[in-house]
């Protein structure tokens, strides 16, 4: 793993707010002692406020994909009570064996994307941003490994590229927009945001002008980020085995997310009566005063659920990892 604290490394000042913080520590329902793993660690917002309930026995566990979030979060959490490593949550099996861990108390995710990353206009996450550096799309959350947004634009065929903007961001002009994509990448070397940006507004009928509530190119960037992060593999497998067998009976998860999607998702694995007792029947969101403050977290949904006791405990094997393949 990269050390997040090495030299050349310096993340530079956080402008991220963490979301839903009041009603995160509500439902992890902390105790001075508890093993607690934050899989989306970020820049150590919500781990910091964990840690300070956590006592001096407590422990933290802070995951993340991106080694840029990773070093603001060692910043952010220099304790010896905290324990980060560049790694996917859905890895979380891996982790707890190669520290002699089996099971842990409470579990918390936040889906969404950082303002960090959001507002680093190298990477491609943020439509304004990546425009007004004229970078190639990224969008990987490591750099190190994977195929870039550039790449799938550049190499999927029109079919495939229309069925990964309808299924991953739920875009009614999908077709649309893959041609439109298809038809423009032969002037170009490298795609970047202000070129994907014109694909999409090419697409579209002329409307009234007017005010609208998000940039037509919104879903086409949420659809490339998912598919070049495998988000949802990540998170169904999550769900699906390492969440369950390694939170401890009477351990808690709190999860964040922020479309649907990764909402009906994580939904569905709460509805599980034989392993979790859901403890948000309905979605928490975000106060208005909050929303007022910060607008990213008008879209976020807060569910939390109790492990039961029900199933047996882990043999210590863990699964394999999500894979990386289209």
């Amino acid at each position: 793993m990269p050390d997040p604290t090495s030299a050349g490394n310096d993340p530079g000042a956080s402008v991220h707010r963490p979301v839903l913080v009041r009603e995160v520590l509500q439902f992890l329902d902390l105790k001075p002692g508890l093993m607690v793993v934050d899989g989306t660690v970020g820049g150590g917002g919500h781990s910091k406020l964990i840690l300070e309930q956590l006592g001096p026995d407590g422990k933290l566990i802070g995951l993340d994909r991106d080694p840029q979030m990773l070093a603001r979060a060692s910043q952010v959490l220099d304790d010896s009570r905290a324990v980060l490593k560049q790694t996917s949550y859905a890895q979380l099996p891996q982790i707890l064996d190669s520290i002699g861990i089996v099971q842990v108390d409470r579990v918390l995710l936040d889906l969404g994307l950082s303002s960090d990353q959001l507002a680093d206009a190298t990477r491609g996450f943020g439509i304004q941003s990546g425009i007004q550096a004229g970078s190639p799309l990224d969008m990987r959350f490591d750099p190190s490994s994977g195929a870039t947004a550039s790449e799938l634009l550049s190499t999927l065929g029109e079919t495939e590229l229309a069925e990964l903007f309808e299924q991953f961001g739920e875009d009614r002009a999908s077709r649309a927009i893959a041609r439109s994509v298809v038809a423009r990448r032969s002037e170009l070397a490298q795609w970047t945001a202000a070129d994907l940006v014109a694909a999409v507004t090419q697409s579209l009928p002329r409307g009234p002008k007017g005010r609208q509530e998000i940039h037509p190119a919104t879903r086409v960037f949420q659809a490339l980020r998912i598919a070049v992060n495998h988000e949802l593999e990540h998170l169904q497998q999550f769900l699906a085995g390492a969440l369950a067998d390694r939170v401890h009976p009477g351990g808690r998860a709190v999860i964040i997310s922020f479309h649907s999607l990764e909402d009906r998702i994580v939904k569905d694995a709460f509805r599980d009566q034989a392993l979790w007792q859901n403890l948000t029947p309905k979605p928490v969101t975000a106060r208005s005063a909050e929303q007022r403050m910060n607008p990213r977290s008008r879209t976020a949904k807060l569910r939390a659920a109790m492990r039961k006791a029900t199933a047996p405990k882990p043999t210590g094997t863990s699964p394999p990892p999500p894979t990386t393949r289209r």
